[in-house]
């Protein structure tokens, strides 16, 4: 699309990383080009996890050549283990799209389910139900995937704000 801006939009994990890739067109329009759910569960360890993602997010960003990268920040689990584990694969994935000159933008859950449904306590059906019809998509979305998506289309939706208020992404956010 010409004109257009590619967002690859990332939803970190330790076990599997969705990511998801859209066009913006230059009238807002949003096209869906890629998604997917990355399977880290058949490497040896977690240092090897840990690398596959590297490996496969560089390939990812050979391919599809994103413009922005947008990646869901970290919650707070329960488990410290689990989150420090989250952590580490949401550094390795921005580390490796920072790396390639990329912008990152972060947004918490909470804003990217703000931004789909309306309302920031939205549960997981009604997300992916909105990033299918917003992207018309048809069946049912694999989860991660579909995170992926949702954060890549809450990055369109704040930056084109950003644009008619001349302010930064984050300052577009933000309600101070």
């Amino acid at each position: 699309m010409s004109g257009s801006v590619r967002i690859l939009g990332i939803d970190p994990g330790s076990q599997r990383t969705g990511v998801g890739i859209i066009d913006v067109a230059t009238d807002g329009k949003l096209v869906h080009v890629h998604h997917a759910a990355i399977n880290l569960l058949g490497a040896e360890d977690f240092p090897q996890r840990l690398g596959e993602l590297v490996a496969r997010l560089g390939e990812l960003l050979v391919e599809w050549q994103p413009d922005e990268v947008a990646i869901e920040q970290i919650f707070l689990a329960r488990n410290a283990m689990s989150a420090l584990k989250l952590g580490h694969a949401r550094g390795a994935a921005i580390a490796i799209c920072a790396g390639r000159g990329l912008k990152v933008s972060e947004y918490a859950a909470k804003e990217v389910k703000l931004a789909l449904v309306g309302r920031g306590g939205a549960d997981k059906e009604q997300v992916q139900h909105m990033v299918g019809a917003m992207l018309n998509l048809k069946g049912k979305l694999q989860a991660d995937a579909a995170d992926a998506l949702a954060v890549a289309v809450t990055h369109a939706h704040v930056r084109a704000s950003a644009a008619r208020l001349g302010v930064g992404v984050r300052q577009a956010w933000s309600r101070r």
